[in-house]
């Protein structure tokens, strides 16, 4: 039997795909195995919790400031090059961090790491959008969330275990094998893009972006610890707000710039990243988590890990499923019902409270974890499925950008909103310490907070029926407007 020419072409796009999902992998691994070696990383340096908290921030805050201008070097550019620049740099960036002898050298090595991780994460998901054809887009994508699932799911018990065996040396230097055979399979088997010769980069765009989410990034994450009231937190918000402001009247008048605001006129591309955004606003409210599970509940920090492992491992489940569907049925209605999905997982967190054991808390944590495995490869899909492929980079870009947006602006929101209810139903004064709240007060203040959650993603649903309802509208006046097979043989 003869083997036709197809056949090797569609086993490469696996492969790019296998190639790609290595480097997803090792940077979301990286990103959930380093926090819980920051209690060891104070007493090997003799550091502060302070300053070991830069060894996660050097690196989101580069990740955040820059993931545009690599989202649009790559739509310039060949992005299969850029991508393997960025891992090179990630996988010697792990080696520096493992050998680091000091935490300034540790921390300057983890920036450096953020600024390869922000290459890859820029424009993974619009290599595989280029791999894949639209009608196998969402399975494709919705595999890639899994393996961010994994990575997420795996991080916390395998850091515990490498560095109860090995030391904290090994969460870092685990990344150089895994990126040399990503190295190895992205170079075998994804295909280089095609620079575009006449396209210029905009460096006055980049440089007032860099700063402008620079500077809101670091000030979400300063108030955080000095109050949004304090001078200085105002003065850095206030100086992105300036920069936003300054990014629009500049962009507007440039022939190429940046970020191309025509694309938010496409208010399909609109509407599904404001809708990932809230998501990703609500997300954080598992941060509060922990602290019912170990000073409510008083279970071990060991069992906490496994028993918040049913969210990431509910997503990556369901995520493949949710990208076969919306190939199948759409994308809109997929991803609405993961939203209802999670606004239902979020009211019966609601209902937490003391008397909740082990499986009432993961048959209510897991529904969070389905919802959003059924929304976010479907929302990816129509979001990369929405801009011309020239466009592809900076709109991979900004949807990475939506999720790092989101966790930097529903962390102190969502620790705001439970720290407040805290205090108020344990009748503490304000700026008491919420973890010292009456546990009956700290259950209902996670009850509260989720009920919150709900409410805002429920805002996320009501905007994915009106895009439902604007994707109807579109197709139907575009299927108007095509003649018809008679019409257009008489044309003819």
């Amino acid at each position: 039997m003869q083997v036709t020419s197809s056949a090797p072409a569609d086993n490469r796009k696996w492969f790019a795909l296998s190639g790609l999902g290595l480097g997803v992998f090792m940077a979301t691994l990286d990103s959930s195995i380093v926090n819980i070696s920051l209690p060891t990383l104070v007493e090997v340096f003799h550091t502060d919790f302070t300053t070991v908290q830069w060894v996660v921030l050097s690196y989101s805050l580069v990740l955040t400031a820059l993931i545009l201008s690599a989202a649009r070097l790559g739509d310039m550019l060949d992005k299969r090059k850029i991508y393997l620049t960025g891992l090179v740099l990630f996988t010697l960036s792990s080696l520096l961090c493992g050998l680091a002898d000091n935490i300034g050298w540790l921390i300057g090595a983890r920036a450096l790491q953020g600024l390869g991780a922000t290459m890859m994460q820029a424009l993974g998901m619009a290599m595989v959008t280029e791999a894949f054809p639209a009608k196998e887009r969402g399975r494709a994508l919705g595999i890639m969330g899994s393996i961010v699932s994994i990575g997420i799911a795996v991080g916390p018990p395998l850091g515990g275990l490498l560095i109860g065996l090995v030391g904290w040396r090994a969460v870092f230097l685990v990344n150089v094998p895994v990126g040399i055979l990503t190295f190895l399979a992205v170079t075998r088997f994804v295909a280089p893009s095609n620079p575009r010769p006449n396209q210029r980069f905009d460096p006055a765009g980049a440089v007032i972006l860099f700063i402008t989410l620079a500077c809101y990034a670091f000030g979400m994450t300063l108030g955080q610890r000095v109050g949004f009231g304090a001078p200085l937190t105002l003065g850095v918000l206030g100086a992105a707000a300036l920069g936003f402001t300054a990014l629009i009247a500049v962009e507007s008048r440039r022939d190429q710039p940046m970020i191309d605001l025509s694309l938010f006129r496409n208010r399909l591309f609109s509407l599904n990243l404001l809708m990932a955004f809230l998501v990703f606003v609500v997300l954080p409210a598992s941060f509060v988590l922990p602290f019912f599970l170990e000073l409510v509940k008083g279970y071990p920090a060991q069992q906490v890990g496994l028993m918040l492992m049913s969210f990431p491992v509910a997503m990556g489940v369901v995520a493949p499923v949710a990208g076969w569907l919306s190939d199948r049925f759409g994308s809109r209605v997929i991803s609405l019902i993961g939203l209802v999905i999670i606004i239902g997982g979020c009211l019966a967190m609601s209902t937490l409270t003391v008397e909740v054991g082990l499986w009432g808390f993961i048959v209510r944590m897991a529904p969070v974890g389905i919802g959003m495995g059924m929304f976010q490869s479907p929302n990816n899909s129509a979001i990369m499925g929405s801009v011309p492929k020239e466009r592809l980079g900076i709109a991979s870009g900004l949807m990475v950008l939506s999720r790092t947006l989101g966790n930097t602006t529903g962390l102190p929101l969502m620790a705001a909103l439970f720290s407040a209810q805290a205090l108020a139903l344990g009748g503490l004064p304000a700026g008491t310490d919420a973890t010292t709240a009456p546990p009956l007060a700290m259950a209902a203040a996670v009850a509260g907070t989720y009920r919150i959650a709900a409410g805002l993603i429920v805002v996320s649903a009501v905007l994915a029926v009106l895009a439902y309802r604007v994707d109807r509208r579109e197709r139907a006046q575009k299927g108007a407007a095509q003649p018809s097979a008679v019409e257009q043989g008489q044309e003819v």
